[in-house]
């Protein structure tokens, strides 16, 4: 708490942050921006009441980390807000009430979406697979029951290049979304039981299609239950090095398509020319989105903002999509794939958005 706090006093008002802010560019107001979040934060912390609005603020940031990016001072924002969140869930101001809506679902169905867990693997190819291996392939949420597509595409092109690994027939949820809200108690307790359940299955590594989990698993199991000893990747990483040295498995499917870089694998962790070397194995010329690589625009479905705020959430996916020249976007997270096509439907665009593997299958075939 106290390097929160002292990073909150080295803000300097410079305003940077203001411009690149998704929030603040669809709403205008400074109370959305992270330099006014920053302050929210610090009243909260000197234990000032906060009107409901201020709260409001501080969850309906994407955490894209955009400001983060751009802050002379490299102050933590993100983090900052995360704290808040916190510290407004101790006090029984949050999470909000569609926050908790989608709490009980997950503790009551184990996923984010309310899915059936009976149809969690309707998507899957054939039987289930009773295969044992050191290396789970964790679904997620959303692919599993929204994304279907990006599950069944990382499913097979791993299989045809030979990755051993297992899957869960009940997976059940990350708990991103327990995190996210604040209710770090709660997510505590969730995690400490999937980690458990790792162990005893003696996984060693997991692979997610999905940037919710892959930052779950990562940095906020770490964050509540100190160092775990499983290896946490991407599919985008682990493609590119089954593909690596012999891209000629892949055939040309001879697409133009615009690759959408999303926050936490771009700008989180710097996976930009992975995906765009796979695509062009596969034959796709990938068109640039004016903002790109770790200055891209955010689909503005993040940190647990569009099941709270979706009017919101949709204007900075539609915003983001404009810049798009082709019809074609690619992205390599199911939420962005989710949330965007939503937006081009909604606002009627004209956009279609697939997830990265359903092009390595498409050449792999």
């Amino acid at each position: 708490m106290k390097t929160i706090l002292e990073e909150i006093k080295s803000c300097t008002d410079c305003g940077l942050c203001v411009e690149v802010c998704p929030t603040y560019s669809i709403t205008g107001e400074d109370l959305f921006s992270p330099m006014q979040r920053l302050k929210t934060a610090g009243w909260l912390f000197d234990g000032e009441a906060l009107e409901p609005r201020l709260a409001e603020s501080l969850y309906n940031c994407p955490k894209c980390m955009q400001c983060e990016m751009i802050c002379p001072e490299k102050i933590r924002i993100t983090r900052v807000i995360h704290s808040a969140r916190e510290e407004l869930a101790r006090r029984g101001l949050g999470p909000l009430e569609r926050h908790n809506s989608v709490i009980k679902g997950i503790m009551r169905k184990g996923n984010a979406v309310n899915g059936d867990p009976s149809k969690r693997l309707e998507w899957l190819p054939g039987e289930f697979p009773k295969h044992e291996s050191d290396t789970l392939l964790y679904l997620g949420c959303l692919p599993s029951f929204l994304v279907k597509d990006a599950a069944a595409s990382t499913y097979l092109a791993l299989k045809k290049l030979d990755l051993d690994f297992m899957i869960l027939e009940d997976e059940g949820c990350c708990g991103t979304y327990l995190y996210e809200s604040g209710k770090t108690d709660l997510a505590g307790e969730f995690f400490e039981k999937n980690l458990e359940r790792f162990r005893a299955l003696g996984i060693k590594r997991i692979v997610v299609p999905c940037n919710g989990c892959l930052k779950c698993f990562k940095y906020f199991y770490p964050d509540l239950l100190g160092e775990i000893d499983i290896a946490v990747h991407h599919a985008v990483e682990v493609i590119y090095d089954l593909l690596k040295d012999n891209p000629s498995v892949l055939k040309k499917i001879e697409r133009t398509a615009v690759y959408q870089d999303a926050c936490r694998l771009g700008r989180g962790e710097g996976i930009t020319e992975e995906p765009r070397r796979i695509l062009d194995w596969c034959g796709l010329e990938v068109k640039e989105l004016k903002n790109n690589r770790e200055d891209a625009l955010c689909c503005g479905a993040g940190g647990g903002i569009r099941s709270v705020y979706r009017d919101l959430s949709l204007k900075i996916a539609a915003g983001m999509l404009r810049e798009a020249e082709t019809k074609s976007v690619i992205s390599a997270c199911p939420f962005c794939v989710f949330n965007l096509n939503y937006a081009s439907a909604k606002m009627k665009l004209g956009k279609n958005i697939k997830y990265f593997a359903e092009f390595v299958l498409e050449s792999l075939e």
